[in-house]
């Protein structure tokens, strides 16, 4: 985690020249750095974005400077994604769907990873806001952070409530395709950035779900005539041709999945 941390700082700190190799309009690159988000989510940030799932796959595709960046990273890649298939063990035999629900599937699935840059806040009054409230679209995201800045919003109240930086701590929230999954039992998490205002932050997402193109149903062991399904099928791909569409309307992309009730 350190090293990550440290990775991701080192890239940050790089002349424009060279983090503008990677600047794309298109979101569907292996790899993009942008300062100001094509997403519509994005208020004061730059990021980096890439895939890391199988690694050998994509490493190659990663910034050669700093030049630990990839032997950092990629260790910290593989140590999450372990982390994430652990997890979801856990939740699917939760849900009584058993621990090994989907296991292929998820060790082959989608790891994305956005490395966000946030800087110092100019504003000691109010809040400002680095990244607007927002979920994600996979199963869980894996957050590290190096100071705080994240904010979330529990599902009974608007309220928004600071999340501490905990030193060797990981924040794991639930996505979309889990609240899917599970046929609303389980809720996406709605949460935001907001500028520190003693220092610059950077926080590393790592964001994990089924293949491109697999799609993700509420589970059929879930439904029944006392819990009918409540969301659409999507896959990874979907949620890509969803972002154009939506840009800084805000809306999440679970919203667009649930099926009306007569």
């Amino acid at each position: 985690m350190k090293g990550a941390l440290e990775a991701a700082s080192e890239f940050f700190q790089l002349s424009t020249e060279h983090k503008e190799e990677f600047a794309s309009d298109d979101i569907r690159q292996p790899i993009r750095y942008d300062t100001s988000s094509r997403d519509g989510i994005s208020m004061s940030r730059s990021f980096l974005k890439h895939y890391a799932n199988p690694l050998d796959d994509w490493i190659k595709f990663w910034p050669t400077q700093p030049p630990t960046y990839r032997e950092k990273m990629g260790k910290y890649a593989v140590e999450t994604q372990r982390v994430s298939m652990q997890l979801m063990e856990a939740i699917l035999q939760g849900l009584g769907l058993g621990p090994l629900y989907l296991q292929e599937k998820l060790e082959g699935g989608v790891q994305f990873m956005a490395l966000n840059n946030y800087p110092q806040s100019a504003s000691k009054t109010t809040d400002e806001i680095g990244l607007a409230p927002h979920s994600d679209y996979g199963f869980l995201t894996i957050l590290l952070q190096s100071s705080p800045g994240l904010e979330v919003m529990h599902h009974d109240d608007d309220a928004w409530t600071p999340v501490p930086a905990i030193p060797g701590a990981l924040h794991v929230h639930v996505g979309d395709h889990l609240e899917v999954l599970s046929n609303g039992q389980l809720k996406s998490l709605v949460h935001r950035a907001v500028l520190n205002l003693i220092e610059s932050r950077i926080s590393i997402a790592s964001i994990h779900g089924l293949s491109m193109d697999e799609e993700v149903h509420c589970a059929e062991e879930l439904v029944d005539e006392h819990h009918p399904k409540m969301y659409r099928g999507s896959s990874f791909q979907d949620f890509l041709n969803f972002l154009p569409a939506n840009m800084n309307k805000y809306k999440r992309f679970v919203e667009s999945l649930r099926i009306d009730k007569p």
